[in-house]
Order: C-alpha cells, then sequence, then structure tokens
C-alpha cells in the first residue's frame, strides 16, 4: 500500500472532506482543434456600405452635396454585396434612405428659397413712373 499525499495543512486523515475531494477529481477534457470551428465567421461588411451610411448622415450638414454621394454608394454597395455575399445590406440601405430624404429636403429648400428670392427681387424692382 502507497503511502498518502503529504498534506501540508495537518489535515491527515481525520479530514472529513478529504475523501470526497480525491474521489471526485474531475474528467481530462480533450480539446479537438481540427475540423470547423463551432462559431459561425462573421461575413465581412462591403466598405461602400458603410460610406453610403456616413455619407448619407454627413449629408444634413453639407447641405445635400454628400447625399448624392449616398445614392451611389448605397447602390453600387447593393450590387457588389449580391455578386460577393458580403453582409452590410442594412448599411447600405440606410443610406440610400437618407441620401434621397436629405437630397430631396434640400432640393425643396433650394426651389423655395430661390423662388422667396425672385419674388421679393421682382416685387421690388417695378416702379411705376
Amino acid at each position: 500500500m502507497s503511502q498518502p499525499p503529504y498534506d501540508p495543512y495537518g489535515y491527515g486523515s481525520h479530514d472529513p472532506y478529504a475523501q470526497q475531494y480525491q474521489q471526485q477529481q474531475p474528467a481530462s477534457v480533450q480539446h479537438h482543434y481540427y475540423g470547423g470551428s463551432p462559431v459561425p465567421v462573421a461575413r465581412p461588411t462591403n466598405g461602400m456600405a458603410t460610406a453610403s451610411m456616413v455619407c448619407g448622415l454627413i449629408g444634413f450638414f453639407a447641405c445635400g452635396l454628400t447625399s448624392v454621394l449616398a445614392i451611389i454608394f448605397g447602390h453600387v454597395a447593393q450590387s457588389q454585396m449580391k455578386r460577393t455575399g458580403e453582409g452590410g445590406h442594412g448599411m447600405a440601405v440606410a443610406g440610400l434612405i437618407l441620401g434621397y430624404i436629405v437630397s430631396v429636403g434640400w432640393l425643396i429648400f433650394w426651389i423655395f428659397y430661390i423662388g422667396l428670392w425672385a419674388a421679393l427681387v421682382g416685387t421690388g424692382s417695378t416702379t411705376t413712373y
């Protein structure tokens, strides 16, 4: 019979939990690192989709100039994502929606502004003699 392992704390055999710990050793775990990974790999995001969304957001402050770019980038991103299977569909759609809304909003604003200016200048220049 072999000698029990050395106990540095001096509990020895009168420790009621000592046998429980010695009997309940966890089973060894084998990790298999070959084959496919259990975690699905995320698809890369399309850069044009990101650019479309950013240009759409900036369009509010840039008088709609970047909104045209947001529309172009959004359509290009959607065609690329269909072809390559990349992610970012939501960002491309958000960029398209923002681009169209901001472009139409600024277009209405400028038409109204120019029309108001033309009306003011037109009424101010007519004089009767």
